[in-house]
């Protein structure tokens, strides 16, 4: 009988110990299991920060491209991508003819292969033709009009932020802030008119003027309106309340 129970005893703490084994190499493998897991989210981690750097990277600033025009008085209009430009040649109508300009801002004509057109003014542009075309022709002359009128991006006015309509306009002989808000529809009802900005390139430099729209289009009050030039930039922030 005594023997019975040692037996039943011995088997008891053998079955014990098996269990306690059998538990911690289970706890091993979960600890092992959770480290795997933490480094794998660690590395993910690390590397998406390293990637997300990398793609976060600022851009150079766009380059300040001032316009030929400096005064209101003396506007010249620019030749652009899209512009319809009519070259005639005197005496010679086998080379004259109508071209549209590339958006590299060049034409092709019959003698003369890429010719760089944008950025000039149609005066520049004929000049220039004589020049190349004097290799082919005998004392060319040339002249250059604009039948349609896109011009280059630089020359444009620009109106963004809480204008009904922002939008790049065109710019016109003697335009004034006031044509350019009647143009784009006015301010919004958020708008906050007198803490506008006005962004000119001025002798290769950005230099920012504050500007009062709201005086001007809502109080009428008209010594607020100015001239603009080609290549301007307004501003109409958002009023905080």
């Amino acid at each position: 009988m005594i023997q019975q129970w040692y037996i039943i005893l011995h088997c008891a703490i053998l079955t014990s110990m098996l269990s306690l084994s059998f538990v911690k190499v289970r706890i091993k493998e979960n600890i092992m299991e959770r480290l795997n897991a933490f480094f794998s989210v660690l590395v993910v981690a690390v590397l998406s920060v390293l990637l997300n750097g990398c793609a976060t990277s600022e851009l150079p600033s766009a380059m300040s491209r001032a316009s030929l025009t400096t005064d209101v008085n003396d506007y010249q209009y620019l030749i652009g991508p899209g512009d319809q430009l009519s070259i005639f040649v005197w005496r010679n109508p086998e080379i004259s003819g109508s071209f549209v300009v590339r958006p590299d801002g060049k034409v092709t004509t019959s003698l003369v292969e890429d010719i760089e057109v944008a950025g000039r003014t149609p005066t520049m542009l004929a000049r220039e033709l004589e020049e190349q075309l004097s290799v082919y022709i005998n004392n060319p002359r040339v002249t250059v009009s604009v039948t349609k009128f896109d011009g280059p991006y630089s020359e444009q006015v620009r109106v963004i932020g809480e204008a009904t309509n922002p939008k790049a306009i065109n710019y016109t002989q003697h335009m004034t802030l006031l044509d350019l808000m009647i143009s784009v529809g006015g301010l919004t009802e958020f708008a906050n008119g007198n803490n506008a900005k006005l962004i000119r390139v001025v002798d290769g430099r950005q230099i920012t003027y504050s500007i009062f729209i709201e005086d001007l289009i809502k109080d009428g009050d008209i010594t607020k309106n100015v001239d603009m030039l080609p290549g301007d930039v307004v501003i109409i922030p958002e009023a905080w309340f």
